[in-house]
């Protein structure tokens, strides 16, 4: 029997998580913190990673899935709620990171 793909949330913030829940991300796993990822081919992961770690995941064959959105200054190091995110653009957008040997 086929494994059914996993979803993931990394964040800290409930204002991301209500976002997300927004949006009609439906997580079977969340993290509050950036860290390796027990991820297989076909899962998704939501949130922001470092690139090493969205690399990573990516190599498996998972999908990485960024929040993104364009902070203003009184916005840099504030959680924010979900109806802030939204004001502010928020959104997910999905990258394909790898990783490149010098």
């Amino acid at each position: 029997m086929a494994r059914t793909p996993a979803v993931w949330l990394v964040t800290r913030h409930a204002g991301a998580r209500e976002f997300a829940r927004r949006q009609g991300v439906r997580w079977h796993h969340e993290l509050p913190h950036a860290q390796v990822l027990p991820v297989a081919p076909g899962d998704k992961v939501y949130g922001t990673l470092p690139y090493w770690l969205a690399a990573q995941v990516c190599a498996v064959g998972a999908e990485f899935w960024c929040l993104e959105w364009t902070a203003s200054p009184q916005h840099r190091g504030v959680e924010l709620s979900a109806d802030e995110l939204e004001a502010a653009g928020a959104r997910f957008v999905r990258y394909e990171v790898r990783r490149v040997e010098a």
